[in-house]
Parts: C-alpha cells; structure tokens; sequence
C-alpha cells in the first residue's frame, strides 16, 4: 500500500522539478512570454493603494484548478 504511494509521490517530485527547471530555463532565454497570461486572467483582481496591494488571483486559480483536473482525468483514464 505504501509502496504505490511513494511510487506516485517519487513521480510527482519528479515532474515538479523538470517543470520548475523549464520554467528557469525559459526565463533565462527569454522565452517565458507564454506565460504572461499567467496573472493576468479577467477574475485576477489588482487593488493598489498608497500603502496597501492585494493581489486575488481568482481566474488563474480556476484555469489550474481546470488544467490539474484534466491531467489527472486523462491519467486515470489511459494509465490505469
């Protein structure tokens, strides 16, 4: 039992650093400019005041909510 959940957490590291050094990568060379809507989605809401600046990123929240929901779908679909 535990060795199937260490299987799957060892896989998910795995993928977390290969996307983090290509997200480092991209920002080396200049090409992240994919990402820019990263942040910038309509339900993203920016307040900024003298002394204060809040930050909600609320679309960007529920296009990965979208995103991570697809991936684990198509997981479960085709690999197991």
């Amino acid at each position: 039992m535990f060795s199937e959940a260490a299987k799957i957490l060892i896989i998910v590291g795995v993928i977390a650093v290969i996307c983090g050094l290509l997200l480092m990568a991209a920002e080396k060379t200049g090409s992240s400019a994919w990402l820019n809507w990263f942040g910038n989605l309509p339900l993203d809401f920016h307040i900024e005041r003298e002394n204060f600046r809040f930050f909600f990123p609320l679309g960007t929240s529920i296009a990965l909510s979208l995103l991570l929901s697809l991936a684990i779908f198509l997981f479960n679909k085709f690999i197991r």
